[in-house]
């Protein structure tokens, strides 16, 4: 009998320990995963990594989420681009009166953003607030968040999802649409309006050549997740951004508009209009422009582990430019 008990008791710590192992693992995984070029995400050469927008590949969604109308989508990136949780870049054309209906996801957030077209109609638990394009609003991990297109013109349209520490994507609908929400004259939650009058000047960024135009759209304390940042950049003709490495967060770029070249461990690629860049963890890259546009982008970082992401703000602090609800910004005396 007392044999019988000890093998349960035995049975049993065995059981918790082993809880708690899985519950610590995932963190312990990402900070541990080698840089090798044979194991970071994305496979292939540079140019068959970058996500090439192409209308030809898009895919029709009829009632995405329950939402009204339709919309065309293609995953630019996916979740084999890095080897952090970083699950897709979605790029779609929103069709006029449709959208995606509202949900929300227990691990990952993501994040909306109409980039060209009319002004659009964002959801973030139940409040909907019209935005002035370009523009986009996070949906932090358990918010429940929708899009909607009001107007007779489609909505070029992004969609970035970053998981909690690993790649499981999971989501629950609440079957409405939200095509006739009321609207709240004050946004009630996180958004950005792009406005190039914004930017500010940065001289030789990262040792590059010329000064390039830069914005912190948001910062860490938006994510809940390993997610970082939300940068905007735009390079003017005959400036670069130097070679930098980081080995405890992963990047991907967007190319708004203009052209240019990217380098990424010392190998080099065209980029343009639409396409998504991966630069996974460890790995140097750099940016130069080409032609006689800027090459305008969009940076996103997305952290190995929670401690490095708690190393990022205690490096360069939490603030982003974001405009928030009502009250005074995170951190400052009322």
């Amino acid at each position: 009998m007392v044999i019988a008990k000890r093998s349960a008791l035995l049975a049993l710590l065995l059981v918790l320990l082993t809880s708690f192992a899985v519950y610590a693992q995932t963190d312990r995984e990402l900070a541990a995963r080698p840089m090798s070029n044979s194991s970071t995400g994305g496979v292939g050469t540079l140019a068959q990594r970058i996500g090439h927008f192409d209308r030809a590949k898009l895919r029709l969604l009829n009632g995405a989420h329950d939402g009204a109308g339709m919309m065309h989508v293609m995953h630019l990136l996916d979740g084999k681009a890095l080897s952090t949780s970083f699950q897709f870049l979605d790029e779609a054309i929103i069709d006029p009166h449709g959208g995606l209906g509202e949900h929300f996801h227990d691990n990952c957030e993501e994040m909306f953003m109409a980039i060209e077209g009319p002004d659009a109609q964002y959801t973030i638990n139940g409040h909907t607030s019209e935005i002035k394009t370009p523009a986009g609003a996070p949906a932090r991990m358990g918010s429940s968040h929708a899009f909607y297109n009001p107007s007779d013109k489609p909505i070029l349209w992004l969609d970035w999802g970053i998981g909690n520490w690993s790649k499981a994507h999971d989501g629950f609908n609440l079957g409405d649409g939200r095509a006739d929400a009321p609207l709240d004259k004050v946004p009630q939650f996180v958004n950005f309006h792009m406005d190039s009058s914004l930017l500010k000047p940065v001289v030789n960024m990262n040792g590059g050549t010329g000064t390039v135009m830069y914005r912190r759209l948001l910062g860490p304390a938006q994510f809940y997740t390993p997610w970082a940042y939300m940068d905007e950049v735009s390079i003017p003709a005959g400036a670069s951004i130097g070679a930098a490495t980081d080995p405890d967060m992963s990047e991907v770029y967007f190319v708004l508009s203009g052209a240019g070249t990217v380098t990424v461990n010392g190998e080099t690629a065209s980029i343009k209009q639409y396409d998504a860049i991966p630069v996974d963890l460890g790995q140097t890259r750099s940016f130069a422009q080409s032609g006689s546009e800027p090459l305008h982008m969009l940076m996103s970082g997305i952290a190995k582990s929670s401690a490095a992401k708690r190393a990022y703000i205690d490096k360069v602090g939490n603030e982003g430019e974001a405009t928030r609800p009502a009250g005074p910004p995170a951190g400052k005396p009322n």
